[in-house]
């Protein structure tokens, strides 16, 4: 069933581009406008600067990646990616216990963005009606006051002319800096929006390391156990046989400057860690890349679904919607559940573009609200955060510092966790009573 002429998708990042996919089907032409020029390969873009910094598609946006474009796992597998058994591969120290490591159901692809990106945008290019112009920078909607309908585009190219675009539907997949939250704020459209500061900052170094026939890890994560520890690390295979080492300090614990300095201020950062497993790998690295960095100074939810007289024609996805707490390596994969709910919606002919619009942005929010109020959980363990604190916090907390720490004793406590981490199932999984009765019985035991 087609559901219009044209579809206008601003940004071609991972959003923008699964996006487009979705919209292949319902639209007779798709093009996205892209602010990046033109990628000569899976290198890192300027429009995605966290996009150097260590990714991990779970196993829900593999999944669902897979069905958007049959074969790229494969594709990515092929080409380099590391495909790797979710618990038995990951060695994870985590609010102070090591997880337990062991076969089980689940398996993540660790692989640079860039390499992911890529391929997916040769995918894209295969579909006949979907074009990308690189080198666009969206100005302004075009608007019908009376309908209250956005009906198209206006952009530049780098020189002083303005073009515009008229379309049956326009998709804001620019990320947290949208076009959509600047116009509708500038005609006093009040957006509800969650804003928690976090000041989060990242660096990373791509390395070879030496063959060890003990390494028996293809990723290993050290986080802090808070609120005294604020510095956290990764190490983590991708293609090319190199690794990826990711620092992440919350509330500018790592001084940037000194990180700048050279190699070795650096690996000095993995001292500061809770343990000393990456500085022992750093030692015989070779380093491969300069350092690059990423700060996070806020996490921001815009509740579009609240919106009152949203404009027709205009649909919002991706981080243009929420832009989550990278350090638990959600992101990618709510963007692709997303892209998911978008395309079962598309395809209930009963709904018009606008009640399907409405509809979209009611089920993002389910999406993301069990994850936010997840990553705020841990967020909040830290005084410094500043931002509305979720009901029930502390009950919260302690609850899921237990569950963290049967993670590193109990398979069964950590399969269920898993599946929640992995977007498999919800939250309430680990209310289960078999679960609840563990948890009870661990703290009565300690107390005793």
């Amino acid at each position: 069933m087609l559901r219009g002429e044209k579809a206008v998708i601003i940004g071609g990042g991972i959003s923008g581009k699964l996006t487009a996919r979705v919209l292949s089907d319902f639209f007779q032409k798709v093009i996205i406008l892209e602010r990046d020029s033109k990628p000569n390969g899976p290198f890192p873009r300027k429009g995605a600067p966290q996009g150097e910094h260590i990714h991990a598609l779970l196993f829900s946006g593999a999944n669902g990646l897979e069905e958007l474009f049959p074969g790229i796992t494969e594709k990515f597998n092929a080409s380099g990616a590391v495909k790797i058994n979710s618990t038995q591969d990951i060695a994870w120290f985590h609010h102070g216990v090591w997880k337990l490591r062991y076969e089980g159901d689940y398996t993540t692809i660790l692989q640079t963005r860039p390499h992911l990106e890529w391929h997916i945008e040769q995918y894209i290019k295969s579909i006949p009606n979907v074009t990308i112009q690189y080198s666009q920078n969206v100005q302004n909607f075009l608007y019908t006051e009376e309908e209250n309908r956005i009906t198209g585009v206006q952009i530049s190219n780098g020189d002083d002319s303005i073009k515009t675009i008229n379309a049956y539907l326009i998709v804001d997949a620019s990320g947290v800096n949208s076009l959509s939250s600047r116009w509708l704020n500038k005609r006093e459209v009040h957006i509800p929006e969650d804003t928690v500061k976090i000041d989060l900052s990242y660096f990373t170094k791509t390395i070879q390391l030496p063959d060890n026939g003990n390494r028996d890890w293809s990723i290993k994560l050290v986080y802090p156990n808070p609120p005294f520890e604020k510095i956290g690390g990764g190490i983590s295979k991708v293609e090319g046989n190199r690794y990826l080492v990711t620092f992440m300090g919350y509330h500018n614990e790592i001084n940037e400057k000194e990180v700048l300095k050279n190699d070795d201020s650096f690996v000095e950062i993995a001292k500061k860690l809770p343990k000393m497993d990456i500085y022992h790998e750093l030692r015989d690295a070779t380093v491969l890349s300069s350092t690059s960095t990423f700060r996070v100074p806020k996490i921001t939810w815009r509740r579009f679904d609240k919106v009152n007289k949203f404009p027709s024609g205009l649909l919002t996805i991706g981080d243009t919607i929420c832009r989550i707490d990278p350090f638990f390596g959600q992101g990618m994969s709510i963007a692709v559940l997303e892209a998911l709910a978008l395309k079962k919606l598309l395809a209930k002919e009963q709904l018009t573009n606008q009640k399907m619009i409405e509809t979209f942005h009611q089920q993002a929010m389910k999406i993301i609200s069990p994850i936010w109020n997840m990553v705020l959980t841990e967020d909040f363990r830290y005084p410094d955060t500043i931002g509305r604190r979720p009901a029930g916090l502390s009950i919260q907390q302690w609850y899921a510092k237990k569950i963290f720490h049967l993670s590193s004793e109990n398979k069964t406590i950590y399969n269920s966790f898993i599946k929640v981490m992995h977007l498999l199932r919800p939250t309430a999984t680990l209310m289960h009573p078999r679960i609840l009765k563990s948890v009870l019985k661990g703290t009565f035991t300690n107390h005793r």
